[in-house]
């Protein structure tokens, strides 16, 4: 099912056969929405003569086909539509004026937050109107409304019929008429299902103006409320990337045609594989980049992105697509930034980690899959709180354990009730889960939507508070990580954006501490860190989960520099291969110990490592069972590769004793007066013990 379908260069097919004047519901009742009171509310007075007629359409078609041949939205939800070219006739406060008349919009968890979920008239009148400036020229082609989010309203705040009329000065205004007669649209029946409306004619003006004409009341109860988006095509038409990408959303079938072309067309750098399946059956495809595709190679560090998790939330999935077409032109043209990525990374992209999810919006449409539809797994589950919680874990041991150094700090082990066959985890989790134990990935980025900010880990709070600063050890390097991302960014890097919804993340400079913005048990970046050597964050790419395909093209051109330059972050820090110093073997489980930070990570099967840090001087201590620990200062400078620290370690004589006579082997003569100097040592001390045993025994006869 495509979505609207805008030619961006051509004529767009806007003189369609005339037909009435319709509206359309497109979704059901989200059951994530306030309870509708008990009380039955009194039915609208509408006049009667004459009688405005109010068409509908039989729900013969889907949304996203009967909207194929219309107009983009402005771009209310994404905020291209800034708040100063939002009017209304009156509002109720500053929190429910007319910049908050944006479809999808969140109200804020405090009752009377300045903050509210609609844009709310102060008069219950037919004389409020919401106004909207394109500030161009524009076609007009339709509206969709929603009515007012709020936790504390138990009232359903919405307009249930509404007119609309346009402008080119706002002194002037002309009516959408049906026919001959204004023409009077069918609103909302509940507060979040968005409701489509196209006009029967497209009107070509700059003003456009929703004139609410009935709404949803209860007694006294019930006020002009509305959330809106508006279909238009700015004259001209908006001008494309530069760079020639298929800027458009891929359904599943068509995401895997993509990837596969992609690979066609560069094969010796690309590999498609599946880690598992959906569980409607649906292969989780992975994209691997690398000069030696299929191949973990020394020293080279493992790189993913992951997109889709909710499956409504789907810029991720396109700007993974995007990036790896754009990787393959590039590399093909020679260009030396993704070259070199290319041969010193490999790289795996994975665009839909939950596919069920996506198609479920998918069908229904980029503004009108509402704010939740497609979040969850065909299940239910929401995967970002779907891993084990090793928070948990952690937190509890360091409670009750007396002797902190048995405690452990990295590679917490999967409690047993997780991986047993009954627990409720989502099968694209375990796969997930069984990818990252099989990829030694040392960074790695959790691309989501709906605001505009970088979060790090932990995402859980310590105590369950709602949020609360909860820092890593490796807090500082996280911090570099986030910002690397916000501040390439073109729209979280622009100082003069407006909040997503209800959080200025501004003030942070558009990075926080996951937990100090909520509490997230069980999220994959916290797992990651903890259980493996991968370091995680979460980017929320757009206020809008589910853009147009038309804003694909400015969302790329936003993004592209922050995917390379978090890419890119791999290379900071220290890396090294760890090898035994007779064989020249690389030893694997390695612990690499960076003093002063309480977090450890592990050498691979090759025995190589990477060890991600901030510039700076630091004390490394390498330790592995059957070896001698060893120590050395290494150096991390402010250049884009990382410092090489290699070790040499040096087995405990007995264990080098042990795997040369398993072999059949003859100990070496070193060897050999190594194990006689630390038997001696050993009969010295013993033989010492039993003599101060015996001299203790001959004090106490004596008293």
């Amino acid at each position: 099912m495509v979505l609207y379908k805008v030619l961006l260069k051509g004529v767009l097919p806007f003189f369609i056969a005339k037909r009435s004047t319709r509206s359309l519901t497109v979704a059901k009742k989200l059951k994530n929405v306030l309870k509708k009171p008990k009380v039955i509310p009194k039915k609208p007075k509408v006049t009667k003569t004459p009688k405005p007629e109010i068409k509908k359409v039989k729900h013969q078609q889907s949304a996203a086909t009967k909207t194929a041949s219309q107009c983009p939205p402005l771009g209310l939800e994404s905020l291209r539509v800034k708040d100063a070219q939002l009017r209304a006739s009156s509002y109720k406060r500053q929190g429910l004026g007319p910049h908050r008349g944006r479809l999808n919009i969140q109200s804020g968890i405090d009752d009377g937050d300045i903050y509210d979920g609609a844009w709310c008239a102060r008069y219950k009148d037919k004389n409020q109107w919401l106004e909207v400036d394109a500030q161009k020229l524009t076609r007009f082609t339709g509206a969709i409304l929603q009515g007012r989010n709020s936790i504390w309203r138990s009232v359903w705040d919405m307009v249930q019929t509404y007119k609309v009329q346009f402008s080119n000065d706002t002194l002037l205004w002309k009516p959408c008429m049906n026919g001959s007669k204004e023409a009077i649209f069918e609103g909302n029946q509940d507060i979040e299902t968005p409701v489509l409306s196209l006009f029967d004619s497209p009107a070509v003006a700059r003003y456009i103006r929703i004139n609410p004409q009935t709404w949803y009341q209860n007694g006294t109860e019930g006020d002009i409320c509305l959330r809106a988006e508006v279909l238009g095509c700015t004259l001209p038409e908006p001008t494309e990337s530069r760079d020639k990408l298929d800027f458009k959303h891929h359904n599943y079938k068509e995401m895997r045609k993509l990837m596969k072309s992609v690979h066609d067309e560069c094969p010796n750098i690309t590999r498609i594989y599946s880690i598992g399946k959906s569980y409607k059956d649906l292969k989780l495809y992975v994209m691997e980049i690398s000069d030696n595709p299929g191949k973990h190679e020394l020293g080279e560090p493992e790189f993913r992105y992951v997109a889709g998790m909710h499956g409504n939330e789907v810029l991720g999935r396109e700007l993974l697509l995007n990036l790896m077409q754009y990787m393959c032109q590039e590399y093909k043209r020679g260009n030396q930034r993704i070259v070199h990525l290319v041969k010193e990374t490999r790289i795996h992209l994975l665009p839909s980690m939950n596919p069920d999810g996506y198609e479920m919006a998918f069908k229904k449409g980029s503004e009108l899959a509402g704010w939740a539809l497609g979040r969850y797994s065909y299940e239910g589950i929401d995967m970002n709180h779907n891993f084990a919680d090793l928070n948990s874990v952690m937190w509890t041991a360091i409670e009750l354990e007396t002797d902190q150094s048995k405690l452990i700090n990295h590679y917490f082990p999967i409690p047993e009730q997780y991986t047993s066959e009954e627990a409720f985890v989502a099968p694209e989790t375990r796969a997930v889960i069984s990818w990252m134990q099989n990829i030694p990935f040392a960074l790695g980025a959790n691309l989501h939507g709906g605001e505009l900010v970088v979060t790090y880990p932990y995402d859980m709070t310590r105590d369950w508070a709602p949020r609360e600063h909860t820092p890593t050890p490796d807090e500082s390097f996280f911090r570099w990580l986030a910002a690397a991302y916000a501040s390439t960014n073109q729209v979280m890097s622009n100082p003069d954006r407006r909040p997503c919804h209800n959080k200025d993340f501004l003030r942070y400079n558009n990075i926080i501490n996951g937990a100090d913005w909520h509490n997230v048990p069980g999220s994959m970046n916290d797992f990651s860190y903890l259980h493996t050597n991968c370091f995680e964050v979460t980017v929320e790419l757009s206020c809008d989960k589910f853009p147009h395909a038309s804003e694909l093209p400015i969302e790329w051109e936003n993004n592209r520099e922050s995917l390379l330059v978090y890419m890119e972050q791999i290379h900071r820090g220290i890396k090294g291969v760890i090898r035994d110093k007779d064989t020249g073997v690389g030893i694997a489980d390695a612990i690499i110990k960076v003093e002063d930070i309480d977090h450890h990570i592990r050498s691979v099967a090759d025995g190589d490592y990477w060890r991600l840090l901030n510039p700076g001087e630091y004390r490394l201590t390498v330790s592995a069972e059957g070896y001698f620990p060893s120590s050395r200062t290494c150096y991390v400078m402010y250049d884009h590769f990382p410092t090489i620290c290699d070790f040499n370690l040096t087995k405990i004589p007995r264990r080098r004793a042990k795997d040369i006579l398993a072999k059949g082997g003859k100990l070496p003569k070193d060897l050999q007066l190594r194990l006689r100097q630390l038997r001696m040592r050993k009969l010295r001390v013993s033989t010492k013990a039993i003599n101060q045993r015996r001299a203790a025994a001959k004090r106490a006869k004596r008293v």
